[in-house]
């Protein structure tokens, strides 16, 4: 049962800034962005979401002051527009918001999708339709009591899922009800709380709705003090003299009485009773604000910022070839783990998940998850190299089930000597790193000459890790082919890789014969690290000023370099000269280059095909685009000016236009989830 002691009113730092809120002077509850062309100037079910976890995150903040650094202070905040890189710097420190943005993320597509999907988008009790509202108070219990056992068993992609589904109906509530035309100033008191029964419902014999010819319908209903909501559609049927939900998609508003009731959206042309909307905006976000402290209360501090990834940290994540040649990679891996491990403790910057998946001929598994370090450590040195085996292996499916149960926006790591033995995986794993947004990183003691520990039974193709490079190049991750005797060193770029780098692109973007590798450097860019292996013959690396650097170890005008085996990294001095640097390789074969950075600048990404023919106009998500398909691109950053321009290419036909929708989300002075971000809305069809 949900407690009942939890503040109905949520009194506290919340609800003082909810005073300061900036609501524009028409809102709606319309899905997500894409609504917004059709009702310029609205509130979302996405807004109202954002808005309400942030006002709870900040609570959690002033509650629990950080280990290390000052303790927040409300009056920082009052009067401000709430983001989330604000809050985060203010908390953290240095870091990024790009996690907590990715899991609020995952709960406003999961709100908006309720009214998208076949399976909720006419459930009138998913939405307070058809009074309906014991049924819909039950469903969203359910619903807050699933999010509960979910995020407890750490499966937080259907926490976060039931999350936006109970969300979704808490706001339909004060849209869809007349809960403010009987002039209510706050949420209801029973709505979250089961054991309270809803008091003063409509019966069915009870009419509720006078007819209206107009598109606004301002005094379409009765006045009486009964507790209704509209009906839409023909399932269930409207009952004579029972409010519609009203507006174009509503076919039952065409049946006296006409009209309808709903408050979704700025224009009359899609909610009868628009005028109304703010005070149900506002009632909505209370009710939200309500429902995150019950969920903080339900599973401690601890648990709530996993749900919603209330951290800069990343997860660790090792795949681990445990045969019997693999003695020195695992004693590496588990340096590096002990080292971040140690390191981190404590620090903002703790891992917040750790997964371990060993594979070994002819199997893989079982995974092993945990938010312990301590048990991490403790099932990581119980690995050691088991024996030898054929030198195919099922990397790519201990692979998979390490992407399963990684949380999304982390970093895997697989120890190997072997090719794998399951390549036919290959497409399903380029597509799980795309949809999880994992990078994977291959190391990779491929020594043709060690037969000790491996058995060999036949001749094996120089092809056979292109598996491995196709996911790493899926993922924004690479694949590092070294020796038994550099792994150690190698290894460490762990725990480098974790530090929040982006990776830099290069033109072209692999080594050409005699041809430099161009990239570009603006002032948002520190920490430049150049990884380059293979066997290489020489390189150098040159500024935009004309002053290079070549593969010499040491210090050199540019920066420091390291060498282990074949196996280069060099770290550029800070702060790097901007504008366009060249790095020049000579190699026997195809070298790896990569250009890692730190920046100021990250965005989110995902895509979306505009939905019409539902209850509400708005963009349904989905993980790629579909070939043939007119697709939306959705870009949410931060550190960027209120407006940017994307420019999405095809191979055959060069730039396609795009515009962009600056402040798309209402006049608060940043679009949406209150993170500084600007929304840019591409417009590409793909084609096959």
């Amino acid at each position: 049962m949900l407690p009942t002691e939890v503040p109905q009113s949520h009194p506290g730092p919340s609800a003082l800034l909810l005073l300061q809120l900036l609501l524009p002077p028409t809102s709606a509850f319309f899905p997500n962005i894409w609504s917004l062309l059709a009702a310029p100037g609205s509130i979302t079910h996405q807004d109202l979401t954002e808005e309400a976890a942030l006002n709870v995150t900040l609570q959690l903040f002033l509650e629990q002051p950080p280990p290390g650094r000052p303790p927040l202070r409300l009056e920082d905040f009052l009067g401000r527009t709430l983001l989330a890189d604000d809050l985060f710097a203010a908390y953290f420190g240095p870091g990024s918001s790009r996690r907590f943005r990715a899991a609020l993320g995952e709960v406003s597509r999961a709100n908006a999708a309720q009214d998208f999907l076949p399976t909720s988008r006419n459930d009138p009790d998913l939405h307070f339709d058809a009074e309906r509202l014991g049924q819909g108070r039950a469903r969203l219990v359910g619903a807050l009591r699933e999010t509960v056992v979910a995020a407890r068993a750490l499966d937080h992609t259907l926490a976060r899922q039931r999350l936006g589904a109970a969300l979704h109906a808490l706001q339909d509530f004060y849209s869809h009800s007349n809960w403010v035309e009987l002039g209510e100033q706050q949420p209801h008191p029973h709505l979250l709380w089961p054991r309270q029964e809803l008091q003063n419902l409509a019966q069915v014999a009870d009419p509720t709705c006078s007819d209206c010819e107009e598109l606004s319908c301002p005094r379409n209903w009765l006045g009486f003090t009964l507790l209704t909501s509209g009906y839409f559609g023909t399932h269930p049927p409207k009952p004579p003299g029972k409010c519609s939900h009203g507006g174009h998609f509503d076919r039952s508003s065409s049946q006296p009485p006409r009209g309808g009731i709903n408050k979704d959206s700025t224009s009359p042309g899609f909610s009868p009773h628009h005028m109304l909307h703010l005070q149900a905006a506002k009632l909505a976000l209370l009710a939200s604000i309500q429902a995150f402290s019950l969920l903080r209360s339900r599973l401690g501090d601890r648990d709530f910022s996993r749900l919603l990834d209330i951290t800069p940290a990343s997860s660790l994540s090792f795949v681990l070839d445990t045969t019997g040649s693999m003695g020195e990679e695992i004693n590496a891996a588990k340096i590096q783990a002990r080292h971040l491990v140690e390191q981190r403790r404590g620090s903002p910057m703790e891992p917040v998940h750790y997964v371990l998946v060993p594979f070994h001929d002819p199997g893989f598994g079982p995974v092993f998850t945990t938010s312990d370090p301590d048990s991490f450590w403790q099932q990581l040195n119980e690995i050691h190299a088991l024996g030898g085996g054929d030198e195919p292996e099922m990397c790519l499916s201990a692979l998979q089930l390490a992407l399963l149960h990684t949380p999304p926006l982390s970093d895997i790591f697989v120890f190997t000597d072997a090719s794998p033995k399951d390549a036919f995986l290959t497409n399903q794993v380029e597509s799980l790193t795309q949809e999880r947004r994992c990078r994977v990183t291959f190391l990779v003691t491929e020594d043709t000459s060690r037969v000790q520990g491996r058995a060999r039974r036949e001749i094996l193709s120089p092809l056979r890790f292109e598996p491995y490079k196709a996911v790493a190049l899926a993922s924004g991750g690479e694949v590092i082919f070294t020796k038994d005797q550099h792994i150690r060193d190698v290894a460490a770029i762990v725990g480098e890789s974790m530090a929040a780098l982006v990776t830099l692109p290069l033109d072209p973007p692999v080594v050409v014969p005699g041809q430099p590798l161009v990239f570009s450097v603006d002032g948002l860019l520190q920490k430049i690290t150049v990884r380059i292996h293979g066997d290489i013959s020489s390189f150098w690396i040159k500024n935009p000023a004309g002053v290079s650097q070549g593969q010499e170890e040491g210090g050199g005008p540019l920066g420091h370099t390291r060498r282990f085996g074949q196996f280069w990294m060099v770290t550029m001095d800070d702060p790097p000269q901007t504008g366009t640097w060249e790095i020049q390789v000579t190699a026997e074969d195809t070298p790896g280059v990569r250009v890692q950075a730190q920046t100021s600048l990250d965005f989110l990404f995902h895509f979306g095909i505009p939905m019409e023919d539902g209850p509400h106009p708005g963009l349904y998500p989905l993980t790629q685009p579909v070939a043939g398909l007119q697709t939306q691109l959705l870009v949410q950053s931060q550190s960027w000016g209120s407006s940017a321009a994307f420019l999405p290419r095809h191979p055959s036909r060069g730039p396609r236009g795009c515009r962009t929708r600056p402040g798309a989300l209402g006049a608060r002075g940043t679009s949406g989830a209150r993170s500084p971000r600007s929304l840019a809305v591409a417009h590409a069809a793909v084609h096959p």
